[in-house]
């Protein structure tokens, strides 16, 4: 199953207004958080790949909320205003009053979309007895103010990883499929894997890695258009879900 999270700008006008960024600086942060252009990585790899995979694809911004975050004090990104509902930007500055009630936006949005990748999830065990989520994402070239591990290594393709739910086999068919992609890494400028939390370390039939792209890549930062390293890193993902499909 192909994740991909964070590759949409959609806000719907309600939540919009509950935003205090001006029209030009909310396009402006929108450049910068959105993984621009995954959501097509995805596809064109869906499309190449000899077993077709599943696409789960988050059709709203992570400015709505994000289905990754952990919606509790678990998150270490609270710390910056980042949990599952955003009130600080990219650049630590306010997007939401810091008085702002997540709830309604957790109950909304948040929950749904994890009951959805839930079931997906238990569809694809009762169905083949194993799971596998290859979660799509990129990053910017030079660190934001917003990362709290920025200062690490940032390699063309990061691979993020779960002790739990990332066995060896998986990574190192990541690694042979996006060698041609330059350098690959591990876990840094950003860890770990998305895995919906009713499986999440404890059980081992999910399996689950995050590819991390370096945006300069494949695109012209931020927020700018797709570039020939598009097809690069489409054909890539292939190859993973070829090997893992296996």
């Amino acid at each position: 199953m192909l994740h991909v999270p964070h590759s949409s700008r959609e806000i719907p006008a309600d939540v919009r207004a509950g935003i205090v960024l001006d029209d030009t600086a909310l396009e402006r942060e929108l450049d910068h958080i959105t993984d621009a252009h995954t959501a097509e990585i995805a596809a064109r790899a869906a499309a190449t790949a000899g077993l077709i995979p599943w696409r789960f694809v988050n059709g709203v911004s992570r400015l709505v909320v994000d289905p990754e975050r952990f919606p509790d004090d678990r998150e270490e990104m609270l710390a910056v205003g980042m949990g599952a509902v955003y009130t600080r930007t990219t650049h630590r500055e306010e997007l939401r009053p810091a008085d702002h009630d997540p709830e309604p936006m957790l109950a909304r949005y948040f929950r749904p979309y994890a009951k959805a990748m839930t079931e997906a999830v238990a569809d694809r065990l009762d169905a083949t007895g194993r799971a596998v989520i290859i979660d799509v994402h990129s990053y910017p070239t030079s660190a934001l103010p917003y990362e709290l591990h920025g200062a690490g290594p940032r390699p063309p393709v990061c691979l993020g990883t779960d002790a739990f739910h990332t066995p060896p086999e998986l990574l190192s068919a990541a690694r042979e499929a996006f060698a041609g992609c330059g350098e690959t890494g591990l876990d840094s400028p950003f860890g770990g894997t998305y895995v919906p939390l009713d499986f999440y370390r404890s059980d081992p039939r999910v399996t689950a890695l995050m590819v991390e792209i370096r945006r300069d890549t494949y695109m012209t930062e931020p927020g700018g258009p797709a570039g020939p390293g598009l097809d690069t890193l489409a054909t890539a993902l292939a190859r993973l879900v070829d090997a893992v499909s296996e």
